[in-house]
């Protein structure tokens, strides 16, 4: 949906922002920079690389979405790039002022406009804001006379973004399309950087229906059968992310049918799915297209490993019939029967 690789770094200002308990912690340039290409090249790296999942937000408000200010910086660029650096500025300070856990770092803000970039059948525009707030040591060598002279010194990791957000000059009305990148989301500051500084909601494309639905089957397991035996559930989430990896498109009734199987287990599953919609607030649906990156991101997650005190790991990777759990009264120890046709 979205191609970054031809995008083009035009327009870039540096901020230094920190939390509003400290007053001083806001440091405004006094213009763009305009690095060398090298330097770009390796910017346009550290801003962009992150992004590859097609998870989408959009800016959003209570009442009126121009009311977020954000949203309004943002989209007098698009409209004016000649007011880039001045609304960057006004975008830093908005950032401080909603930073308000005195735990938050003080880091650069990147502030920077992309043209040429590819999303959906559009070549459009796109603004970037970047926060660095993790130093990384570096040596650095370098020949002094007959020998070799090494230093240390303190820098950002153009592999590690912090935080960023990308916004797509498309659907202008709806809030604009955000990717968002949030590494360091931890503590009470966690929120500062999605909840009150951008204020986004999720945009539900099918990248998010096969996350959030994905999740809802992985949770069912776990909560629903707390107790069940571990091949068993390891059995179910196995059978529900195969059948993502396998269809094209999701239907419930088939997904039940297919997966769930017993009548007690559909049952049980509907009204685990009806307390996660009002407990998380999300909505699932009984059909969409299903997204392959989301199933790939998701199947990571799922755990297919036995952990046997410190001895063994069993990897159950398929037929859940060929694995048997059984106790020996005379050891007094739980085992495991695995069968298989050939050794490899």
């Amino acid at each position: 949906m979205f191609n970054l690789k031809n995008a083009r770094l035009d327009r870039l200002a540096v901020h230094r922002v920190g939390s509003k308990t400290d007053p001083e912690s806001l440091d405004l340039s006094k213009d763009e920079i305009t690095p060398d290409e090298d330097i770009l090249n390796l910017l346009k790296k550290f801003f962009l690389k992150p992004f590859s999942e097609e998870r989408f937000f959009s800016f959003k408000h209570s009442t009126d979405i121009s009311l977020n200010e954000c949203y309004y910086y943002v989209k007098e660029v698009f409209t004016d790039p000649e007011k880039f650096y001045d609304n960057s500025c006004k975008i830093a300070s908005l950032l401080h002022s909603e930073s308000r856990h005195p735990n938050i770092k003080t880091g650069e803000l990147y502030v920077s406009y992309f043209d040429d970039v590819n999303f959906g059948e559009n070549i459009t525009e796109a603004i970037g804001i970047f926060k660095s707030e993790s130093k990384d040591t570096y040596l650095k060598v370098y020949p002094k006379k007959s020998t070799y002279q090494v230093d240390a010194e303190m820098g950002v990791n153009i592999n590690k973004l912090d935080k960023g957000c990308l916004i797509f000059n498309v659907e202008e009305e709806d809030g604009y399309r955000l990717m968002i990148i949030d590494k360091t989301n931890k503590g009470g500051e966690a929120q500062y950087w999605i909840d009150d500084f951008l204020q986004v909601k999720i945009h539900e494309n099918n990248y998010y229906h096969t996350e959030s639905y994905l999740d809802l089957c992985m949770n069912f397991v776990e909560e629903v059968f707390p107790e069940a035996d571990k091949i068993d559930k390891i059995g179910m989430k196995q059978n529900a992310s195969n059948y993502f990896k396998e269809k094209e498109s999701f239907n419930v009734k088939e997904f039940e049918d297919e997966v769930m199987q017993q009548p007690e287990i559909i049952d049980a599953f509907n009204d685990y799915k009806s307390q996660y919609q009002e407990t998380k607030q999300v909505k699932t649906y009984d059909e969409f297209d299903i997204n392959k990156s989301a199933v790939k991101k998701s199947s990571k997650f799922i755990k297919s490993v036995l952990k046997l005190d410190k001895n063994f790991h069993i990897y159950v990777h398929g037929d859940r019939s060929k694995i048997e759990k059984g106790y020996d009264e005379e050891k007094q120890l739980n085992y495991y029967t695995v069968y298989f046709e050939e050794e490899n």
